[in-house]
């Protein structure tokens, strides 16, 4: 785990460190690590069609069903009850939706180059990759960029797509989040 928070750290640029005020501090990986490495476990028991949820966070394997794919909600964080998106694991075997934010925890997200809360323009971000240990990260990591840096930064991982909340309800999104809708 404290390899992939470092392989983490590298592709974000520091944007995601597994540090809090000079000491080691994995909390930011290890809900993201320990959901994807228990549903892989369940998987590799013999269960057909995994969803695990970690604290909002989902790693989905296989489908519920002939011609059924899992479909995961995303909580619109301006509206508590609604939902801002719904994601399709439609036509993979694989993906993971992870959102970090500031509308369940308060500003937790912590800005690692000043070791204070991330003040940003967003209100949340939600990633869609195969693994949720990345999602995971990728999100936390885009906010604490920023709309702007974030979505251009998100933009150039592979097979990552992620939508974006400002607080003043703008939606941004990448170019590929459209295929994940439905």
């Amino acid at each position: 785990m404290l390899e992939l928070a470092a392989e983490a750290e590298r592709v974000s640029d520091g944007w995601f460190s597994p540090r809090y005020r000079g000491r080691l501090d994995p909390t930011g990986i290890v809900k993201g690590w320990a959901t994807e490495r228990a549903a892989r476990r369940l998987a590799e028991a013999g269960t057909v069609g995994v969803s695990l949820n970690g604290g909002g966070d989902v790693q989905l394997l296989g489908s519920p069903g002939a011609g059924r794919p899992w479909r995961v909600g995303v909580a619109d964080p301006l509206r508590p009850g609604g939902l801002a998106a719904v994601v399709s694991a439609a036509g993979v075997d694989e993906l993971a939706v992870a959102t970090s934010g500031t509308a369940e925890r308060g500003d937790h997200i912590v800005d690692p180059r000043t070791g204070r809360s991330a003040v940003t323009d967003l209100v949340s971000v939600t990633v869609v990759a195969p693994r949720l240990v990345w999602a995971d990260c990728w999100a936390t990591a885009a906010f604490a960029m920023g709309s702007r840096e974030g979505l251009a930064w998100l933009e150039t991982l592979p097979d990552v797509e992620a939508l974006l909340i400002t607080a003043g309800d703008e939606v941004r999104c990448t170019g590929g989040l459209a295929d994940r809708l439905g």
